[in-house]
């Protein structure tokens, strides 16, 4: 769900810091990358400020509409999107970089508008790169712990992650059976996923 939600923001994000150039553009670059820097917890608390009920976010926008967000699964994949979200973003820019710009030039003398050149040459051409950054999200966040727990909480069936399962199951005196087994799935997921992330890379270097 965190993947999915941020694809179409990765994908503007990526094109703007790709094909665009302004005086603010090291800021943009700083705030995308940040999260990759800053430790998880500090993301969660500061997410927690924004949206919980005494919040910016929260206290002016979601409780006049009727929205909670806190302790809630929607808290914890907006916390996986913001955690994985620059991996994606460098992804898709890697991919768009290496799509010849004469291409773009062409599409826009034969007079197609800028969003006809981003649907019919960008997006086919950089596919690879948004299906390698989507990958990379996926897998960061099957290992995301200390966001989610802030502003989702451990709630069994509610917010409780693979991570924070395992965690509670390592406080429990009789919880180690299920912690391996809860380690076991999310060591498979991540070889497959970073398998087929992988192999996605060695075909992109042999078409290119």
């Amino acid at each position: 769900m965190a993947t999915l939600l941020s694809l179409p923001f990765g994908f503007a994000v990526a094109y703007i810091m790709t094909y665009k150039k302004f005086r603010g553009m090291v800021v943009l670059d700083v705030l995308v990358n940040l999260p990759l820097t800053l430790p998880p917890v500090v993301v969660g608390y500061l997410l927690l400020l924004l949206l919980g009920q005494n919040g910016l976010i929260g206290k002016w926008v979601l409780q006049p509409l009727g929205i909670r967000l806190i302790f809630s699964w929607k808290a914890a994949v907006i916390a996986t999107s913001v955690v994985g979200f620059p991996l994606m973003v460098r992804s898709i820019r890697t991919g768009m970089e290496t799509i010849d710009k004469q291409l773009i030039q062409a599409s826009r003398t034969l007079g197609a508008g800028w969003l006809d050149t981003i649907i019919t040459v960008i997006m086919p051409l950089s596919f690879r790169g948004v299906l390698a950054g989507s990958i990379l999200m996926f897998a960061r966040g099957l290992g995301e712990f200390g966001a989610t727990i802030i502003v989702a909480g451990n709630i069994p069936g509610v917010t409780q992650t693979i991570p924070l399962a395992i965690y509670e199951y390592v406080s429990s005196p009789s919880g180690d059976v299920m912690a391996m087994s809860l380690c076991l799935v999310s060591i498979t997921i991540s070889v497959i996923v970073l398998v087929f992330h992988e192999w996605l890379g060695r075909r992109m270097v042999r078409v290119d």
